[in-house]
């Protein structure tokens, strides 16, 4: 008699299955030390850089084009600006702080940061995208529009820089790894003009798109330096510790008063996104004007998850500046979503603008959604 066996499957793993599982254990491994998703943003800019680099940067002047970027960030017009607004902050501050707090001191660092290694970072940056979108897709540049005057483009560019940067920072507020890179900013607890600068470099890579209204427009009119300056000018002042609002004019443009809600450690900080023009918060339902409450109410992160200067019996601002730095890409132990971009969490009346926001623009508002929801699984 024969006896017909069945082959009989080896317990011994295959050469496919120990390679799998020798790949699934150092994914394992790195994310247990690195938050993998963030190195994207790193990745992301290197492609970037590296497709600028071969491509001589689309032709534009490098060593010009940081040049004027420095101008705008650390320029003489910029320094008379900011040290205008310290001396507002000591004859009107919003909150008593020392003449030279920590948050401050804290500051100054990335103010020299932003000046000396974002400068060549941003402008790498900026050409390469901008040589990017000119050899993929053409189409989207315009000619020079004779009907069109110059000073017309340049305020049509503005108008639409300013809101492609509120989209961009509600991105920032919504997707959990951008978030990563955008908590630095909201850690500060002693604001100032200066905390315009608490930035980490790396930030600036989800703010490109506000450079697609200039490179549409560009054959129409480009943006003078000396309003890229101003531009700059009233985004450090929305930053600043002074209780001054703009009357009439603060339903039109960010003041002080306006932007300390969006940094409030005890509410909702997906409110108040906007830059210079509060045209958009109103628009999509983020608009929470100021009260005699909310003037002087305390900034920060809630349980501050990030490290910071005012925690210590001393500053280690050094120290805390490292730490900061490299906090976007320590591992995450706590898979819970923070409040400041968790769907819902916010007061009744906060509810009711999330509503208006989904019937007025649900696309983009789902599709973070969509984003922020795979991360977590």
């Amino acid at each position: 008699m024969s006896v017909v066996a069945a082959p009989v499957r080896s317990l011994a793993p295959t050469r496919v299955e120990r390679r799998s599982r020798g790949a699934n254990g150092l994914c394992l491994a790195l994310s247990s030390r690195v938050y993998l998703p963030a190195c994207s943003i790193v990745a992301l800019a290197m492609v970037l850089i590296g497709i600028g680099w071969a491509n001589r940067w689309g032709g534009a002047d490098f060593a010009g084009s940081m040049t004027s970027l420095r101008v705008v960030v650390a320029g003489p017009l910029t320094l008379v600006i900011v040290g205008v607004f310290l001396i507002v902050e000591r004859l009107r501050p919003a909150q008593r702080r020392p003449l030279i707090a920590r948050g401050h001191r804290q500051d100054v660092l990335y103010t020299l940061l932003n000046a000396t290694l974002t400068v060549p970072l941003v402008t790498a940056l900026t050409l390469s995208f901008a040589a990017v979108v000119h050899r993929s897709a053409p189409w989207l540049v315009l000619s020079r529009i004779g009907t069109v005057p110059r000073w017309g483009a340049i305020a049509v560019i503005f108008v639409a820089m300013d809101g492609c940067n509120w989209f961009a920072h509600l991105a920032n507020h919504r997707v959990r790894m951008l978030w990563r890179f955008h908590e630095l900013h909201h850690s500060q607890e002693d604001m100032s003009v200066l905390t315009v600068f608490r930035t980490h470099p790396l930030i600036h890579v989800s703010y490109l798109i506000a450079l697609v209204p200039g490179i549409v427009l560009l054959a129409n009119g480009a943006l003078p330096t000396l309003l890229l300056v101003i531009y700059g000018g009233v985004v450090a002042f929305a930053h600043s510790n002074t209780n001054l609002g703009f009357g009439p004019l603060g339903r039109i443009f960010v003041s002080p008063n306006f932007h300390r809600i969006h940094h409030k450690v005890d509410g909702p900080q997906d409110v108040n996104l906007g830059f210079a023009l509060t045209i958009w918060d109103q628009m999509f339902g983020r608009a929470v004007f100021p009260t005699p409450e909310t003037i002087r109410t305390d900034t920060g992160l809630p349980g501050r998850p990030l490290i910071v200067e005012q925690a210590g019996e001393r500053p280690r601002h050094l120290a805390v500046f490292a730490a900061q730095l490299i906090a976007p890409f320590r591992p995450m132990h706590d898979l819970s979503i923070p409040p400041s971009i968790r769907v819902g969490a916010r007061q009744p009346r906060e509810e009711e603008d999330r509503s208006s926001l989904d019937r007025a623009f649900p696309t983009v508002d789902r599709a973070l959604d969509n984003v922020e929801e795979s991360e977590v699984a």
